[in-house]
């Protein structure tokens, strides 16, 4: 029997990371993890394959549209389906393997098969029982189910489906309009698909502020997606490699039917516990089958700890990797902290869209008042020269004492301008801060400062 300080279940972006640092502080660590590479849903069949395609895809869209107004001409590039396939397991083996050896550079044991916790201490991985003085559920999420409608992965396929069609259909239907359903079905949509969103709600990016989802809709609708809003699927019927499906409209009742040559279902995903034997150990789990932690990740089993997809929190690669560093040096005796305030998020279409912090909405129902400074990337030289001028920036500060807090982005490399506002919230910066540090011209963040200038006296280029 093998003993070891620390036990990680699964080798996602929380668990991997989780065990690195584990390693770094002297714990002696193995990672459990029953997939044949290593990185989870996210480098396997999740964020990476995914950001390949919209790459791939948003290249084909510059040369059919803008390539020619720069001076490019020549006939526009053909789409080889199996070659772009190809590019995207080059870019999961890529990062896969950089795990590998990450683990053997940190010394990190990699069991492999799937776990079950037969008690405290314990981890049992196919015939063998490992002990452990710590565990750290690092097990991920999976694609939520929806009434009447059964994943087939080949006609009707789920996030991990998508990423592996035989085909660019000719009609794709998305159930639901959240981030996994607006990214492949932009996909799809600049490939050639003619792609429908069937979303129950009466918008786009539940939770998202209310004015970048109006807009982000509408860019959306020009690049040729279509939205069915307020509609409640009932049900897909597969046959010969077609679909259909039935769905209610929630305003009137009444029925409609769509056809398509393939069916992805995005509503959501829900934790994976399934075999850890969660239920058997008595852990306290929540109402949608979370694992409940306290603020140091610490199950209602004594060491036992949760992190990322499995508990509380936004379902992001990230949040699970901030967690998975702070629950190991909580483990080491160190302080671990995750500041929740300050937790990004990204879509990577494009434009792409980010944000931080509070909503209007949010801060609204606080009763807090605060003021918005907002920036048009038409007033940034950068963005117009790349074809990139729509979207805006909008900055939320504090009236009284002008702390930042919230800011939301939409437009060109939205996901990396983010984190400049993260820093300054980070250190409880004002949006006067921001807008007294320089900024490299041309450049598109020079957009975050104007719209932390408009928090003041108003922005300098409109």
């Amino acid at each position: 029997m093998s003993s070891y300080d620390v036990i990680v279940i699964g080798s996602g972006p929380g668990g991997y990371v989780s065990a690195i640092r584990c390693a770094q502080l002297g714990l002696k660590t193995a990672c459990v993890e029953g997939r044949d590479t290593l990185g989870g849903t996210c480098l396997n069949v999740g964020c990476i394959p995914s950001k390949a395609l919209l790459h791939a895809s948003h290249m084909l869209h510059e040369a059919e549209h803008n390539f020619a107004e720069m001076g490019l001409k020549g006939k526009s590039p053909s789409v080889d389906w199996p070659q772009m396939q190809k590019y995207k397991q080059s870019t999961i083996d890529t990062n896969t393997k950089g795990i590998e050896f990450l683990f053997k550079k940190n010394k990190i044991d990699w069991i492999k098969g799937w776990a079950t916790i037969p008690e405290a201490g314990r981890v049992k991985v196919g015939d063998d029982v490992h002990e452990a003085k710590n565990i750290i559920i690092a097990t991920g999420s999976e694609p939520a189910s929806l009434p009447g409608v059964e994943v087939d992965e080949k006609t009707v396929v789920s996030s991990t489906g998508a990423l592996e069609l035989n085909k660019v259909p000719k009609k794709m239907v998305v159930i639901g309009a959240g981030v996994i359903g607006l990214e492949l079905g932009s996909v799809y949509a600049r490939l050639g698909a003619e792609v429908t969103v069937v979303e129950f709600l009466d918008h786009i990016t539940p939770g998202m502020d209310a004015e970048v989802s109006k807009t982000f809709q509408k860019m959306l609708k020009k690049q040729g997606l279509t939205f069915v809003m307020g509609a409640a699927v009932q049900k897909t019927e597969t046959a010969r490699g077609k679909a259909k499906i039935t769905y209610k409209l929630r305003k009137d009742d009444s029925e409609h039917v769509l056809d398509a040559d393939a069916v992805l279902l995005a509503t959501g995903r829900k934790p994976f516990v399934d075999g850890l034997g969660v239920n058997d150990l008595g852990m306290q789990m929540t109402d949608r089958g979370q694992i409940q932690v306290n603020d140091k990740w610490q199950t209602s089993v004594p060491g036992i700890y949760a992190i990322g997809d499995v508990i509380e929190g936004p379902m992001l690669a990230h949040k699970a990797e901030d967690e998975g560093m702070a629950a190991a040096e909580q483990i080491a005796g160190q302080h671990g902290h995750v500041n929740y305030g300050v937790i990004p998020g990204v879509i990577y279409t494009h434009p792409e869209v980010a944000n931080v912090g509070a909503t209007e909405d949010s801060l609204k129902a606080e009763g807090r008042a605060y003021k918005v400074g907002k920036f048009s990337f038409m007033g940034n030289a950068r963005a117009k020269a790349n074809f990139a001028g729509d979207g805006f920036v909008k900055i939320l500060a504090d009236k009284e004492t002008d702390r930042i807090l919230g800011c939301h982005i939409i437009g060109p490399a939205a996901g990396d301008l983010i984190h400049e506002v993260c820093v300054a919230m980070e250190f409880g910066a004002s949006a006067q801060d921001l807008a007294m540090t320089c900024h490299a011209h041309p450049t598109y963040s020079e957009a975050v400062r104007e719209a932390a200038l408009a928090c003041g006296d108003g922005p300098i280029h409109m």
